[in-house]
């Protein structure tokens, strides 16, 4: 039997976390029945900074309930990071750890299916939406066209794959050698290249409160995910240049007819090619220069990820 650990991230969940941890042990209690997880499996509830009243509601679940560990950030990091520290700590707790949001909208009965599959040999298992009818219209577009773009940049991920996911403890071990700071993890996990393998997981409505994930928020998290494993943006500013150029040259050829032909007001001519010269040279500059910030960038992040105030283990 495995000891099994999952890490919520929690920020102004009060409204949800007791249902939450009700649907969790009733689930450990049937896994544990069934000889899947140790009696000391556990699920670990990170406080990002609530303002709320999160944390004290962990803390009486933490004395009521053996199962019950948290952990609280000294300030609100961001949900990656949260999840980051949630594993980053639980690894040292147990054999496999899996990630859901407190609100359960994942399926928990995806739950013993990862089990099994971590059981089979795979070091990563991701639930993989099969349905969003939970989610609205513009989340549902938004997230699928994201995961189109995200493709055309080349940027390996799962589609339709959000943070439900298991890890090995050897697969935390290699993730914590990677040290980025803008984090990513639905793009930086592939990266570790173990055995893995995909459970469908169906999304449904949040028992009670709003979801916390706002639209700028996905934004931010949808930007991180591009320019953390790609750099063509900076060269699409590069080859935009180049093609200004080739509009100028057009465009020069356009001048020289139409000065022959006495089309052109005093001045037009040399004001035209002016413009698409300049703005081409201008953002091949620009793209050459990015490139060299983006490599710059990427070497310099050595912030700390998060900070950790207190541990109920």
């Amino acid at each position: 039997m495995i000891r099994l650990a999952t890490v919520s991230p929690c920020y102004n969940e009060e409204e949800v976390l007791r249902h939450s941890v009700e649907q969790l042990t009733a689930l450990f209690e049937r896994m544990i029945a069934e000889g899947l997880i140790s009696k000391d499996s556990m699920m670990v509830f990170v406080n990002d900074g609530s303002r709320d009243r999160t944390w004290e509601i962990i803390r009486e679940l933490h004395a009521e309930n053996n199962f019950v560990r948290g952990i609280n950030m000294s300030r609100n990091v961001g949900h990656q990071n949260a999840i980051m520290a949630g594993m980053m700590t639980a690894r040292a707790w147990a054999d496999a750890v899996i990630t859901l949001d407190a609100d359960l909208q994942d399926d928990i009965e995806c739950i013993p299916k990862m089990v099994k599959e971590f059981e089979a040999g795979n070091d990563v298992v991701y639930g993989v939406k099969v349905s969003r009818k939970a989610d609205s219209f513009m989340k549902k577009m938004t997230a699928q066209g994201f995961y189109k773009i995200q493709a055309s940049m080349g940027v390996e991920s799962i589609y339709n794959h959000a943070d439900f996911r298991l890890m090995s403890r050897r697969a935390l071990d290699m993730l914590s050698s990677y040290k980025e700071h803008n984090l990513y993890l639905r793009g930086l996990i592939p990266l570790i290249g173990l055995n893995h393998s995909t459970v469908d997981d169906v999304i449904s409505e949040r028992y009670a409160g709003k979801s916390k994930y706002t639209f700028g928020k996905m934004m931010h998290l949808a930007m991180n995910g591009i320019t953390a494993f790609s750099v063509r943006p900076l060269f699409a500013i590069y080859n935009i240049g180049i093609l200004f150029l080739i509009i100028a040259f057009l465009m020069g050829i356009y001048v020289v007819w139409s000065l022959i032909a006495g089309h052109v007001v005093k001045g037009w001519a040399s004001l035209m090619l002016s413009v698409w010269l300049v703005g081409g040279f201008i953002l091949i500059s620009l793209g050459i220069v990015g490139t060299y910030i983006g490599q710059i960038y990427t070497e310099v992040k050595s912030r700390p990820l998060y900070h950790i105030q207190e541990i109920l283990s």
